[in-house]
């Protein structure tokens, strides 16, 4: 394990994380409300600001803070929510993370890498179901889930049919790669590379993650910064929440966020909030050293949104699924959905085998009943693409995301997806509460906008599919 100093991990200052939580404790109930206020204006906030909500511990304020959050997601991204799923295709580790049921050490686990044939099997399934857009994850091994078999893996995923129906963009959470490995995976046509820090305590990382190339924290933390050298316009980041204290873990991911938004001009697309969960042979995950409760987890994703209000935030089926459709009145703007965490799950779906999971699943709902949901709840199930395809990703998007433009594309674009879905997949409930959601947000639109995305919905019921503003 490399040596790392406090002048290598500057950017994540443990000191000034914990003297702003501290000055935040005794800041007053106006200065908390003052803060609601400017974060209400979608400006994001500074680590100091963010401090004093997390903090914040009058009712009025929590309140304020919620009902903040839910202004903003509604400013920033309308009624959209996002749908992706994850394909596990390996759980092969040479990490041996002390909360993660693939970690070298588990014997009991049965160990999988998916051939391409079975790649594929799993891609048709999720096809079958509607899924437009999928996380590869591969267990961190540095030749069997190697940048080798994530590039054919990828390929398999993109070339592969059922109908006239294709996965439109993979996005990949793998090992911290080199600059020359990255630039690899990016010539794959990835869309985002997701690599979480689990935690961002230097102390805490270390007692985590005793032996494996994942033991070495600096190499893992620069994982960003490599993968945007390499060309990697979107990148996603994350903590595991219940390793230690949420709140330092909340401001550090705004910390490295800030860091990179300084270095490249753009900070990460997307921020993950996975809770720690039960686990196979995982000591760690079944008594979390700082267990975090359903009221946390509402402080996480509100806070979130509203320090960094144009990054995504991803929300896993960790969650059970009241408490999910809770928290994406928070802030939450993409949720996976029917999700397996095993290679090859989607076809042992019917035969349950915990013996191959990562964690264990809290939302176990099919795609379909989380869109019904989510469409009775008046939001609207998007499969979008368009970013990917016309060139909007990086610091293009954000330049977009933060004069309030992007949201003009986004929303018929999402019609138009949930459009294809409706046509091609939904029956009974869920296509009566998808028409009802896309005439009423139709409405919605501007004029020239409705016009416009009228004429794409009608290409779409004559047959033409991936169409985008």
């Amino acid at each position: 394990m490399s040596v790392v100093s406090e002048e290598q991990v500057g950017f994540i200052d443990d000191e000034k994380i914990f003297a702003l939580l501290e000055a935040g404790k005794s800041a007053e109930k106006q200065r908390a409300m003052d803060v609601v206020a400017k974060a209400r204006e979608c400006k994001g906030l500074d680590l100091a600001e963010l401090a004093i909500l997390l903090q914040a511990d009058d009712p009025d304020v929590v309140s304020a803070i919620y009902e903040a959050a839910l202004h903003v997601k509604n400013a920033v991204y309308g009624r959209r929510i996002v749908f992706f799923a994850p394909l596990y295709v390996s759980n092969i580790c040479a990490n041996n993370c002390l909360y993660c049921a693939f970690r070298r050490d588990n014997k009991e686990l049965e160990r999988r890498v998916l051939t391409q044939d079975q790649v594929r099997e799993e891609i048709e399934l999720l096809l079958a179901d509607g899924h437009k857009r999928v996380l590869v994850v591969a267990g961190e091994h540095p030749t069997r889930s190697g940048i080798d078999y994530l590039e054919s893996t990828i390929a398999t995923v993109y070339d592969t049919r059922l109908g006239n129906a294709t996965v439109r963009r993979v996005n990949c959470n793998c090992a911290p790669l080199s600059v020359e490995d990255f630039r690899r995976l990016k010539a794959t046509q990835i869309g985002t590379y997701q690599c979480f820090q689990e935690t961002y305590h230097l102390d805490t990382y270390r007692r985590m993650h005793p032996s494996g190339p994942k033991a070495d924290y600096l190499w893992r933390l620069l994982a960003p910064d490599r993968a945007m050298e390499a060309g990697i316009d979107d990148i996603g980041v994350g903590a595991l929440f219940g390793l230690t204290d949420y709140k330092f873990e909340v401001m550090a991911v705004l910390m490295h966020s800030q860091y990179l938004d300084s270095k490249f001009g753009v900070g990460p697309h997307t921020i993950s909030v996975p809770r720690l969960e039960p686990a196979l042979n995982a000591p760690i995950a079944n008594q979390p050293p700082h267990a975090v409760t359903d009221d946390n987890m509402r402080r996480i994703i509100s806070c979130f949104r509203l320090a960094v209000p144009y990054t995504g935030i991803i929300l896993s089926t960790r969650e059970r699924a009241e408490f999910r459709n809770e928290l994406i009145s928070l802030g939450v703007s993409q949720v996976s959905a029917g999700s397996r965490t095993s290679p090859g799950g989607y076809h042992d779906a019917k035969a349950h085998k915990p013996e191959t999971e990562q964690f264990t699943i809290g939302d176990d709902r099919s795609l379909a009943e989380v869109m019904c949901s989510l469409c009775k709840d008046n939001y609207i199930p998007s499969f979008c693409t368009a970013c990917y395809r016309t060139g909007r990703t990086g610091e293009r998007f954000m330049g977009l995301a933060k004069h309030g433009e992007i949201h003009h594309m986004c929303a018929p674009n999402a019609l138009l997806s949930l459009k294809e879905y409706l046509i091609d997949y939904a029956q009974g409930d869920t296509r009566d509460e998808g028409e009802r959601v896309l005439a009423e947000c139709l409405e919605d639109l501007d004029p020239k906008l409705r016009k416009k995305t009228m004429e794409l919905l009608a290409k779409i019921e004559a047959g033409e599919r991936d169409v985008y503003v």
